[in-house]
């Protein structure tokens, strides 16, 4: 006599599926913020995600990444600041950007003791009782030039000869009196120049500050970008702007604009 197995109903299996499935579809990602109070960006808060134990702290510009799934609660930590904490709703970890405002905490002195002094509120007589600051002695007898003579001629060394500059005579009268030869003026264009200059050192660390602040895992792994087109891959974006927009310190622009031209980067890759 054959017995038949009994069999769950499909609605319970197909419940039961859909449970783990959601459970392990709920990938882990990076997301980004911003922490402020009253005054403005406050650095070196304690971050820390309590679901799965992984801390970070802010940067001095209050910024800040760590790694989150939906359900998690952040905490935030600071010694001048009341600990708050949030829970990551699936909004927020689509959004991928928060920005935290903490309260500051306020310290209640139960007492304090008050020394009474020996002054009376008169300078020729409390000057008198005060006793002499002994690094305020050694410091004042350190900087006495009294016995130094100021017009004795001094040799010059090794560092004085190689980089004192060239004498540039810029007395307009002397074109007068030099037969060919045209006075130059070296200061002209030179406000200019030095900006030029911090312009292209400032264009020649771009990519190893970025790389820092963002992190490897975030180009490398997140964006998928391979490692040997990393440069050209801030080449290819640089039309729109991210240079500038880093140097102000709007970080979560950059970040947008980088996530968002990886993906037609990466097909440009493929035609290839």
């Amino acid at each position: 006599m054959n017995r038949k197995i009994p069999t769950l109903p499909s609605l319970v299996i197909f419940i039961i599926l859909f449970s783990i499935q959601s459970g392990f579809g709920q990938s882990k990602k990076l997301i980004y913020g911003n922490v402020r109070d009253s005054v403005g960006a406050v650095k070196d808060v304690n971050i820390l995600n309590i679901s799965n134990k992984v801390g970070t702290v802010s940067n001095r510009d209050g910024y800040f990444r760590i790694l989150v799934r939906p359900g998690d609660t952040i905490q935030f930590s600071s010694v001048q600041h009341l600990t708050q904490r949030i829970k990551i709703s699936d909004f927020l970890f689509k959004e991928g950007n928060l920005t935290i405002f903490l309260l500051t905490r306020t310290y209640k002195l139960d007492e304090f003791e008050l020394k009474r002094t020996e002054l009376v509120g008169r300078l020729g007589i409390d000057i008198s009782k005060v006793a002499k600051d002994r690094r305020d002695s050694i410091l004042r007898s350190l900087m006495d030039f009294s016995d130094v003579d100021m017009n004795a001629k001094v040799a010059d060394d090794w560092i004085d000869q190689k980089v004192r500059p060239e004498v540039v005579d810029t007395d307009p009268i002397n074109q007068f009196f030099t037969a060919g030869a045209a006075v130059y003026i070296p200061f002209k264009y030179s406000e200019k120049l030095w900006r030029l200059r911090r312009d292209l050192d400032y264009r020649k660390s771009f990519p190893y500050k970025i790389l820092v602040d963002l992190g490897e895992t975030f180009f490398f792994e997140e964006l998928e970008i391979p490692v040997e087109r990393y440069f050209h891959f801030l080449e290819y974006c640089n039309p729109l702007g991210i240079e500038n927009l880093y140097l102000k310190k709007n970080y979560l622009k950059v970040i947008q604009i980088l996530r968002t031209e990886s993906k037609s980067y990466l097909k440009l890759l493929k035609k290839e």
